[in-house]
C-alpha cells in the first residue's frame, strides 16, 4: 500500500448533505406527522415559525419544513432553535438523552476559476445542528416567558364524553404537546390538551378521528395499519384517513355536535378523494369502514378481529 493509498484510506466518507436532508423528510413523512388540520392554540407568544434563539430571526427555505414538521412529531411547545454552542453560551445545556435537528445553509466560497484562474466565489451547502429550546435546561426562550392568558375552564360535551370514555377496550389516550396522533405500534393517541383547542367540538372530532383510526388495530377491526403509519400522501395513508374522517363525522352526529364539524370533514373528505383520483368506490368503501369504526368505538357491535367486507 502506497502512501497515498493509506492516506485515501483514512479519510472519512465525505456528508451527502442534500441525501441527509431528503431522508429526514422522508422520515417524517413516513410517521404521519404531516398535520391534515389544525385547530389546536399555539402556547404563549409562539406563531408556529421556526426561530434562531440567538439572533431571533425566523428560518427559511427548507429549515421552515425540516424544524416545523420536527417540532409537530415531537410536540414542542418553542419555535426557538439553538447549536449547542449557542446553548452553552447562554449557560444552559442540552437535556440527557436529546438529538438535535439537521439545518442547512448555503455559504458564499472563495475558489479559483478552473479555466481563467480568477478568484471566485461559489455559494457551498454547509449544515449544522440546533436543538430546540424545550430539549433544554437553563435557558428560556421568547415563547416560554409566562404570558397573562384569560383561562377558560373546558366544560365537556356530555354525549361526546360519553362515547370516549365507553369505547370498549379502547387505547390509552395521552393529553399532551401541542398535536394529534394515533401510534399503532404502543396503541396509544397522543392529543393536546382539551382546553388548547379552538372550541370543545374542535377537540372532539379531533379526538374521534385519532380513536376512529385506532380502531384499525389488529385486536379490534385489523385494518392492518403495521407498526407505523403509511407515508404521508399514499394510497394506503390516504385511505386510512378518509375511513378515520367518515368515523369522525359518524361521531360527532351520534354526540349531536355534527353542524359544526360537518363542513370541516366534508373539505378534508374531499381532499384526500382528490388525492385518490375521484375513486367513488373508495369514499364509498371508505363510509362503510368509517361506520364500522364508528360503531365499534360506540359498542353498537362485537366486530373485533372480524374482516370488514366493505374493504373486499
Amino acid at each position: 500500500m502506497t502512501r497515498g493509498d493509506r492516506k485515501k484510506s483514512t479519510q472519512k466518507p465525505r456528508r451527502d448533505i442534500y441525501q441527509e436532508v431528503t431522508d429526514r423528510i422522508l422520515e417524517l413523512l413516513d410517521w404521519g406527522v404531516a398535520p391534515w388540520r389544525q385547530p389546536i392554540k399555539r402556547a404563549g407568544q409562539a406563531d408556529g415559525m421556526p426561530k434562531s434563539f440567538s439572533t431571533g430571526k425566523n428560518y427559511r427555505g427548507i429549515n421552515v419544513f425540516l424544524l416545523a414538521m420536527t417540532s409537530w412529531a415531537h410536540g414542542y411547545e418553542s419555535d426557538y432553535w439553538a447549536t449547542f454552542n449557542q446553548i452553552s453560551r447562554q449557560k444552559g445545556n442540552v437535556k440527557k438523552g436529546e438529538k438535535s435537528t439537521l439545518v442547512v445553509f448555503w455559504k458564499q466560497a472563495a475558489t479559483k476559476d478552473r479555466e481563467s484562474g480568477e478568484e471566485i466565489t461559489i455559494p457551498v451547502l454547509r449544515h449544522y445542528n440546533v436543538f430546540n429550546a424545550e430539549q433544554c435546561e437553563g435557558v428560556v426562550a421568547p415563547d416560554q416567558q409566562p404570558v397573562e392568558e384569560p383561562t377558560e375552564l373546558f366544560v365537556p360535551i356530555e354525549e361526546a364524553d360519553r362515547i370516549v370514555t365507553s369505547y370498549p377496550a379502547g387505547p390509552v389516550v395521552q393529553h399532551t404537546g401541542s398535536a394529534a396522533m394515533y401510534l399503532p405500534s404502543i396503541d396509544t393517541v397522543r392529543i393536546a390538551a382539551p382546553d388548547r383547542f379552538e372550541t370543545r367540538e374542535s377537540y372532539y372530532a379531533t379526538l374521534f378521528h385519532e380513536l376512529a383510526h385506532s380502531t384499525g388495530h389488529k385486536s379490534r377491526l385489523n385494518r392492518d395499519l403495521g407498526e407505523k403509519v403509511s407515508p404521508f400522501g399514499s394510497p394506503d395513508y390516504s385511505k386510512e384517513e378518509l375511513v378515520a374522517e367518515m368515523g369522525s363525522a359518524f361521531l360527532c352526529a351520534a354526540a349531536g355536535i355534527s353542524p359544526p364539524t360537518i363542513e370541516q370533514s366534508a373539505a378534508y373528505i374531499d381532499g384526500w378523494r382528490k388525492k385518490l383520483k375521484d375513486d367513488k368506490k373508495l369514499v364509498v368503501q371508505a363510509a362503510g369502514q368509517g361506520q364500522r369504526a364508528a360503531d365499534l368505538i360506540r359498542g353498537v357491535m362485537a366486530g373485533v378481529n372480524s374482516p370488514d367486507p366493505s374493504s373486499s
